[in-house]
């Protein structure tokens, strides 16, 4: 009898001390994969970003100014000659000027949550080169994603990221090709 009362002492102090925290198993489904949450997780990013910006200014400015001085007159009846003094400003100024953006990338990132906020948002990076004839490209995400925004597959959509960063780096001939020598360089920072 005693035997049993330690027995069943112990399976109910063992359950209380390895008791499992319902807040674990939160994100866990009978019915399907696990999501991620957890620090290390892998998450797929679906980036669909266009972005569009136009910007139109015009400005007109006009100043004038004229000043006049006439004078003439006569002595002892006869006429003296007439002096005539005139002196005029113009200043006008027009300008104008127009800037039209627009981009679009469409790609899939893996990434890792590096961190979990406080109130469980997830913040993410990660990154993804490419090197195709010598060509290397590079494209680096990070932000900030809610778990209800992450689907069943472990993927987001960029547009749901918060605080989002997309850069995109490339080096090789065709980076080098496009960007100005040494020297042009230092006549525009010259002038």
């Amino acid at each position: 009898m005693k035997k049993l009362i330690i027995m069943l002492m112990t399976i109910f102090f063992t359950n209380i001390v390895i008791a499992q925290d319902m807040r674990q198993n939160a994100f866990v489904s009978l019915f399907s994969d696990q999501k991620a949450s957890r620090v290390g997780d892998a998450i797929t990013i679906v980036v669909i970003e266009f972005s569009q910006a136009s910007n139109n200014a015009q400005t007109t400015t006009g100043r004038s100014s004229d000043i006049g001085f006439n004078a003439g007159g006569n002595i002892a009846g006869s006429e003296l000659p007439g002096t005539d003094v005139s002196f005029g400003v113009t200043n006008d100024f027009r300008g104008s000027g127009s800037t039209k953006t627009s981009g679009m990338m469409r790609t899939k990132i893996s990434a890792t949550i590096d961190s979990v906020l406080e109130n469980g948002n997830l913040l993410i990076k990660g990154s993804r080169k490419i090197v195709i004839n010598g060509e290397e490209q590079t494209i680096f995400i990070r932000g900030i994603v809610r778990t209800t925004d992450i689907d069943p597959n472990n993927s987001v959509l960029s547009y749901n990221i918060s605080e989002a960063e997309i850069r995109i780096e490339g080096s090789g001939r065709i980076a080098d090709s496009q960007s100005p020598g040494w020297l042009t360089k230092l006549f525009h920072w010259l002038f």
